[in-house]
């Protein structure tokens, strides 16, 4: 590994440092353009955009003029942003990384874009993304060995963060592409509540599960940046609300272990390292239960996939039908098993989905679990760069459109990261942050 390309920052300190001046905007972007000129022809985590560094220090010029004080800018003044190249933000094109014309796939700006800026962000630039954040991947090394995929479809945001380009960075997960990117590149990766972030201003890729989430060097990051972003905030709510509350009387979540055939789709590195993290979280005092909650995860995961190809046909009939060949085999691949799917089978799998929710956490409640836990991938970032890697880990959280995240949990013998998923009920994503914050130490302190 060349450790020059694993570099990450904490947003919380440089929201900190910009906010008390330190450095000015101007110094800043001079900063950020230099590290990125260094540091992206390695590891291909951005789009290029020529004039990047003229566009930012004009931004960074208007963003002094809306707040001459910057101890009284909003709370994320002069931080650069990536942004996953299917959301659209004015003044960039979007390519959702695919060759077809940019103006084709023009729209207004995203609400998560809105919402960064109003909170002082700069757009750092658009990160790559597999086509259509569907399988076919992009340009992007992982900055731990740049021969191995940093996983995908938000593939140029987690690598952009690992790589300290920026301490912020916007993904999408359909299925698991922030969970799994942020796995394979050491960073935390956080996948709110379905529909809790709007997808408004991004491209789709399967609307019943799209779900907009973001990458950060640590938890505390992002726990400043998702009140920003979320919709309805809570920021009264504490680790002991919600419906296991009780649970935290002793000051310790209850966390739940899925086994049976989901679990067996880890790898051996993957289960040999969570089965390390159970044992250290259990040897810290807390309470770990193994649950038989996916014991029909074959149909689960075929269901997840009918809806996802039949959406995927139906958000791609224009373009596809005037430029199907500009397609990626693998995304017209997928198009196509789309446009055969029954409507009628589409249909039956949301129901099954409503069922498996509901069934989900009745089961979680009666065993009085906080969290569930599982590996973030099925083990560290393959060789290669040919593939993704395997999303079936977030599989089923994505599926009930729950809240997950990944945190760093160590590395492997050759040096690459593993991550652990921590999964939580739905709309409790304040509640996750703050009961994650507990594995994070603990892990953190192994």
């Amino acid at each position: 590994m060349d450790k020059s390309l694993v570099r990450p920052r904490s947003l919380v300190r440089e929201a900190a440092s910009l906010r008390a001046g330190v450095p000015i905007p101007a110094v800043h972007v001079d900063r950020l353009c230099a590290r990125i000129e260094q540091v992206d022809p390695l590891i291909h985590a951005f789009v290029p955009e020529p004039g990047r560094a003229d566009r930012l220090q004009a931004e960074a010029r208007a963003l002094v003029a809306r707040h001459p004080d910057p101890a009284q800018a909003p709370p994320l003044y002069g931080v650069a942003v990536g942004i996953k190249d299917i959301v659209h933000v004015d003044g960039l094109p979007t390519h959702g990384g695919s060759l077809l014309p940019p103006g084709v796939l023009a729209g207004p700006q995203a609400t998560v874009v809105d919402r960064l800026r109003a909170a002082g962000a700069l757009v750092a630039g658009k990160t790559v993304t597999a086509e259509f954040a569907g399988s076919a991947p992009g340009r992007t090394r992982n900055p731990h060995r740049p021969g191995h995929t940093p996983g995908g479809s938000s593939s140029g945001s987690a690598a952009a963060v690992a790589a300290g380009l920026v301490p912020l960075a916007i993904g999408t997960q359909t299925i698991g592409s922030v969970v799994r990117p942020a796995a394979y590149c050491g960073v935390v990766g956080f996948r709110p509540t379905f529909g809790r972030i709007p997808t408004a201003g991004v491209i789709p890729n399967a609307p019943s599960f799209d779900t907009v989430g973001l990458f950060t060097s640590d938890l505390a990051g992002a726990a400043l940046a998702a009140p920003l972003l979320c919709d309805d905030w809570d920021h009264t709510a504490g680790p002991g609300d919600g419906a296991n509350g009780g649970a935290w009387a002793d000051g310790a979540p209850v966390l739940g272990v899925p086994v049976g055939p989901y679990l067996d789709r880890a790898g051996p590195e993957a289960r040999q390292a969570f089965d390390r993290q159970l044992a250290l979280l259990a040897a810290r005092g807390l309470t770990v239960r193994r649950l038989d909650l996916l014991p029909d995860f074959d149909e689960l995961e075929r269901q997840a996939q009918t809806v996802n190809r039949f959406e995927m046909a139906a958000s791609h009939t224009d373009w596809f039908t005037r430029f199907g060949d500009l397609y990626r085999p693998e995304t017209a691949a997928s198009i196509r098993h789309g446009r055969a799917v029954d409507p009628a089978d589409r249909a039956a799998a949301l129901r099954a989905r409503t069922a498996f929710r509901e069934r989900l956490a009745e089961r979680r409640h009666r065993a009085g679990v906080d969290l569930l836990l599982a590996p973030s991938a099925t083990g560290p970032a393959p060789l290669g760069l040919d593939s993704t890697g395997s999303a079936v880990m977030s599989l089923p959280w994505s599926y009930a459109g729950l809240p997950a995240l990944s945190l760093p949990a160590g590395v492997t013998a050759a040096g690459l990261p593993l991550g652990l998923q921590v999964v939580g009920e739905a709309g409790a994503d304040e509640r996750l942050l703050a009961l994650a914050a507990v594995l994070e130490r603990v892990l953190d302190g192994a």
